[in-house]
């Protein structure tokens, strides 16, 4: 079946590119202001994208199909031109439910992560707070930030990462118990996630076993 997008209103393009790309991985980024007042969203058009320097991307933008602005993606724009940081918390599966309430459009001002019950800890190389509870937080500085259509990509060098310690299987030789992570993923609908424990090992291969493997 063909969909021609240029044929097809933005709600329709939405439902189907959301529906497609998955899992998507959840960007829970943490925004501070001028006055330190702190702001958590979640967001699932994010990926890494160079690891010399490591730079990510987030889509921050309007919501989903309507594309109307909300003022908790508003406030993260505006917080992240403002101290040109941000860090980016990983998700795990226990802290699902937590990630969805700072999800909720609440009036500028409300602390989202004490409404989740959450607590912060200090950055060493960017002022924002990270999100002391998440497996994973990545300290970022604003390397660029472009309009597209109704989103920012945002995209962050990556000056620092906190992994936990009990996630950590070797830490001189930088080995992540990536598992023990237990990541979750952002799927399609308006509710649907993924766990990470469905895993399968497939060995990259040379172009030789290729060729081997053809002959039989």
């Amino acid at each position: 079946m063909l969909f021609d997008f240029e044929a097809l209103p933005k709600k329709d393009r939405y439902k189907l590119v959301v529906s497609t790309i998955v899992p998507r991985p959840i960007a829970w980024m943490v925004t501070q202001d001028a006055e330190g007042r702190t702001n958590a969203a979640p967001f699932s058009f994010f990926n890494v994208f160079s690891n010399d320097p490591v730079v990510v991307g987030i889509g921050v933008g309007a919501r989903g199909m309507g594309g109307e602005e909300r003022s908790d993606m508003k406030d993260t724009m505006d917080n992240i031109r403002a101290l040109g940081e941000f860090t980016v918390c990983m998700v795990s599966e226990e802290l699902a439910e937590a990630m969805n309430v700072t999800g909720a459009e609440y009036p500028t001002g409300v602390d989202e992560i004490a409404m989740a019950g959450l607590t912060t800890a200090p950055c060493a190389k960017v002022r924002t707070p990270r999100i002391a509870e998440s497996p994973v937080a990545l300290e970022c500085k604003l390397w660029q930030a472009i309009p597209i259509g109704t989103h920012n990509l945002v995209l962050g060098e990556v000056v620092a990462v906190h992994v936990q310690d009990e996630c950590m299987l070797d830490v001189n030789r930088l080995y992540v118990d990536t598992p023990k992570l237990n990541l979750v993923g952002r799927l399609h609908g308006g509710g649907w996630y993924a766990r990470t424990t469905d895993r399968f090992d497939m060995p990259r291969v040379t172009p030789e076993q290729v060729e081997a493997r053809r002959k039989g």
